[in-house]
């Protein structure tokens, strides 16, 4: 019986043309086209030509090599030019990923504070309903129409289009308390425990903090305490191995043991910073919600003081519900900190806003004094690994209604 054996050859990816055409691809130097005659797919199974291969003086070979040279040439020319061009920024990449928000809020923002309109009732009645319609919150909302109906009897305006710089000022001016950097240098090392709804994307921005430490010059080290969710350990030493991070986990699905573990590990290797992930859980799974306050003891009793900071991890897409999660992580654990993902994805980016009075309208109700609102530390707009950083109101801002930064 005759046995036939047949050669499959492997390019780059970037080779995607069938019949094979030479690419500009390092290492990449296919064989000149099959004749038309042979069908694009499975024509590797037909009788391969008994005609001789053209040797290096034939005109094929020539004119491979001509084209190889030629297409590498234009390759280098393509490169050269993209290196060129700047890579877009922080502010560029912020204002398209809340293009969602800006094209619901800043447009319609914009319609109302037309050349011509007049400052009536119906002015401040349509303002209110697309901040609402944002979920900037009851709250929220009702301090910045006081706040501008009080700036236009101060100045005397008449036309709308001269309260819209105001808006922007008052809404930066409304952010700016929970505008407060997160100082990993105060303890070493710095334990953050990041905890959340299932979702959220807690161990998205594990992977991405590590990034961003890590290019601070700090020495990062991952725990695994997402004991629940299937390769939710594999996912985050995937984000190891990909940020060259050391990451503490176990197989005994014991979250408690892992952060102890974590935290003795990073003392022993001087480690600078310490991420602690934690399993999704909602707020009205008071197993679980017990389960976390468990395993903040056990840091604190690992390394006294410790977590140093408590990051809560909210979905930018539940809205107004987010202050619900919020609530609840809060009286649970004492939140210190927020991380707002997934802003590129929504229309609900008005819900920091609301975030921003949502102690003061809590202690409103119960008759205490304001308390220090809970900062945002970070933000998420994207996919990408430099997509999540600190939040600056003054930015977010001129993000949200397009503006040029001063």
């Amino acid at each position: 019986m005759t046995r036939k054996v047949f050669r499959v050859e492997l390019y780059p990816l970037d080779c995607i043309q069938y019949p094979m055409t030479p690419c500009a691809v390092p290492g990449c130097f296919p064989l000149p086209a099959p004749p038309l005659t042979t069908p694009p797919m499975f024509g590797f199974l037909k009788p391969k030509s008994k005609e001789p291969a053209p040797t290096d003086e034939t005109p094929a070979k020539v004119a491979v090599v001509a084209e190889v040279a030629r297409v590498a040439e234009t390759a280098e020319v393509t490169v050269a030019v993209e290196s060129a061009q700047p890579a877009g920024g922080w502010l560029s990449r912020l204002k398209t990923g809340l293009t969602k928000t800006r094209e619901k809020l800043g447009a319609q923002v914009a319609g109302l504070f037309g050349m011509g309109r007049k400052l009536d009732e119906a002015f401040y009645e349509e303002l209110e309903t697309v901040l609402l319609s944002s979920d900037v919150g009851v709250t929220a909302t009702t301090h910045l129409i006081d706040a501008l109906r009080a700036q236009a009897r101060r100045d005397r305006y008449t036309e709308a289009a001269q309260l819209k710089q105001a808006l922007a000022e008052k809404l930066t001016e409304m952010l700016r308390p929970i505008e407060q950097p997160l100082d990993v240098g105060t303890h070493k090392p710095f334990v953050i425990m990041l905890a959340g709804v299932n979702g959220a994307g807690k161990t998205t921005s594990i992977g991405k903090l590590a990034y961003y430490y890590q290019a601070q010059g700090k020495k990062v080290l991952l725990a695994a305490g997402d004991t629940f969710r299937a390769a939710a350990r594999e996912q985050l030493m995937a984000w190891g191995e990909r940020n060259n991070v050391a990451v503490i986990s176990q197989a005994s699905g014991d979250a408690a043991a892992v952060m102890f573990d974590a935290v003795n590990a990073a003392v022993a290797r001087g480690i600078d910073v310490v991420l602690a992930d934690t399993a999704g859980r909602l707020p009205t799974q008071m197993n679980l919600m017990d389960e976390i306050k468990k395993v903040k003891r056990v840091i604190d009793k690992a390394l006294p003081g410790a977590p140093h900071e408590t990051l809560i991890v909210l979905d930018a897409n539940n809205g107004q519900n987010a202050l619900t999660q919020v609530k609840a992580f809060d009286e649970a654990l004492g939140v210190t900190g927020l991380v707002l993902t997934k802003l590129d994805g929504t229309a609900k980016g008005g819900v920091i806003a609301a975030i921003a009075h949502m102690r003061a309208a809590q202690n409103g109700k119960s008759g205490q004094s304001a308390a220090r609102p809970i900062p945002v530390r970070f933000i998420g707009v994207g996919e990408g690994l430099e997509d999540l950083r600190p939040f600056k109101a003054a930015e977010f801002v001129s993000a949200l209604l397009d503006q040029t930064q001063a």
